[in-house]
């Protein structure tokens, strides 16, 4: 089983408010990744929620296999969310791909990708690198414990740095989609 997730516990505090909820091509920030994992055929859908958890939740559209996680911890950084996903992961989920609510022109052929490689290789990471730097990854179980465990606003990136024998990357022939932090980052998209 190949689970997904989407962090989109954040405050916004950047882009002034729930950014998770702002419209881009008619439909919710978040609702872009959530439907780039399940259009590339993810087995089980995790949203974790923070911020303003009730009014991201009823915004979202969420497959029957799709549920959402509260993270209370929000606040303390993007990692309590991993954690938060971690703990609640199907016991079958052999790798979970992340995706931020905040990254919109990700798409299935990403996430497809991702588990693709993934499941040619059975590498503990899985990064996609687009010609201008890194994109979203896929990490597998025998990783989920210390992923779990890290702290801060740092998400997997600490793993990787630390234990680069454990990355594989693909590389995607197009820049890094924009993250969405402030109003202005909307303009183009």
């Amino acid at each position: 089983m190949i689970s997904g997730v989407v962090l989109a516990a954040g405050t916004g505090s950047r882009f002034g408010g729930t950014k998770q909820l702002t419209l881009v091509a008619r439909k919710p920030m978040a609702q872009h990744a959530v439907d780039a994992l399940v259009d590339a055929g993810v087995e089980e859908l995790l949203v974790i929620t923070g911020h303003d958890a009730e009014t991201v939740e009823r915004a979202l559209s969420l497959p029957s296999t799709g549920r959402f996680i509260r993270n209370p911890e929000h606040r303390n950084g993007q990692s309590t969310s991993l954690a938060a996903a971690f703990h609640e992961v199907h016991h079958d989920s052999q790798a979970a791909v992340i995706l931020m609510a905040d990254q919109p022109g990700v798409g299935p052929e990403v996430v497809r990708a991702l588990i693709t490689r993934f499941q040619q290789t059975r590498k503990q990471i899985v990064r996609v690198a687009y010609r201008d730097g890194p994109g979203p990854a896929l990490l597998s179980r025998e990783i989920y414990a210390e992923a779990g465990h890290l702290h801060g606003d740092v998400g997997a990136r600490v793993l990787m740095a630390s234990h680069p024998e454990w990355v594989e990357e693909v590389p995607i022939d197009a820049d890094a989609p924009r993250d969405v932090d402030t109003p202005e980052d909307l303009d183009g998209l």
